[in-house]
């Protein structure tokens, strides 16, 4: 009798609750996914790796990171975007599938809008770097050489950061730029280390080895700040390319209607995690600046970069091939 008693307060107090702070309680009570939209491996796998060991303890549920990868991210982000939004499945992305890909892709199988931002969790920047028997030493050698002759340049794919950092390039210098695409970062960066081309804009942490090597020349890299990484390398507006500005945007996603409550559970956990030292130092690691911007801040910075790149790729002419 006392524990149906019990039982019957303990229903009764939950009823009175509002509807939003009874899904606060409840949530989470299953495994959550991390669709990852890349190849395993990369930056943002590493990311949802290193936070999904971190916020398993603190959210009380395993988070399981899952790789759907393949056009240029539309396909992870897809499938988030017709989940059920009910925080159990979540987007670990960087920013292009919603600030490129809308303006590359004549279609696309969802719109920006289906997906918000949960957390923009850090940003990096891209190293332009050239094979060392092009001959140039600095920005401006290589962009006046790029006027009398093309410049063949790798990059990640169509639509890719590096393509679209090389396209900028082109378009704020005149220089001759010829994109040759390869199936991901790895293959792009060994392109430019066998002199298969002359020249890359690609993520610093993939670059840095063959640098350090002297394999290949950093020229600038494309932050507002330098690189901890690669302190000695300007900026691309130290080296005279103040409209070459690229970063990437590394961030945690949702379909559009999940519930506030939980979007606020997520948002003070991931920011929580991302205090941590540990958790700082493996970004830091990986050439990136930690962010933690959430609402408006975060959706300001996607809208800046959105509108920026899109610039771009319509004076390049870039489309989905």
């Amino acid at each position: 009798m006392i524990d149906r008693r019990r039982a019957l307060l303990l229903l009764s107090s939950m009823l009175v609750l509002p509807p939003g702070a009874l899904a606060q309680h409840a949530y989470p009570n299953k495994p959550i996914k991390l669709i990852n939209n890349f190849p395993p491996g990369g930056p943002s796998d590493t990311i949802a790796r290193a936070l999904s060991n971190k916020l398993q303890a603190t959210l009380g549920q395993p988070l399981i990171v899952d790789s759907k990868p393949g056009a240029a991210g539309n396909i992870g982000a897809d499938f988030v975007a017709k989940s059920a939004a009910d925080g159990y499945t979540l987007l670990m992305t960087i920013d292009t599938p919603v600030t490129v890909n809308p303006a590359i892709y004549p279609s696309m199988p969802f719109k920006p809008g289906d997906l918000k931002p949960v957390i923009v969790i850090s940003s990096s920047s891209l190293m332009l770097a050239v094979h060392p028997k092009l001959g140039v030493s600095n920005v401006d050698e290589l962009v006046k050489l790029a006027k009398t002759r093309e410049i063949n340049f790798s990059s990640a794919g169509n639509g890719s950061p590096g393509h679209v950092a090389a396209s900028m390039l082109a378009e704020k210098t005149g220089a001759r730029v010829n994109n040759i695409m390869y199936k991901g970062n790895t293959p792009a960066v060994l392109a430019i280390v066998a002199g298969e081309v002359d020249a890359a804009i690609i993520a610093t942490p993939g670059l840095l080895p063959h640098v350090q090597a002297g394999k290949i020349k950093p020229l600038a890299v494309t932050s507002q700040k330098r690189s901890p990484m690669a302190p000695d390398v300007p900026t691309t507006a130290e080296a005279g390319l103040p409209g070459v500005e690229f970063e990437v945007i590394y961030l945690l996603m949702a379909p559009a209607s999940t519930p506030e409550p939980v979007m606020m559970l997520l948002q003070k956990e991931f920011a929580a995690a991302l205090s941590q030292p540990d958790i700082r130092e493996t970004l830091r690691n990986l050439d990136m600046t930690v962010l933690a911007e959430t609402g408006a801040a975060a959706d300001a910075r996607l809208a800046r970069a959105r509108e920026r790149y899109a610039a771009t790729i319509r004076n390049a002419g870039i489309k989905f091939e």
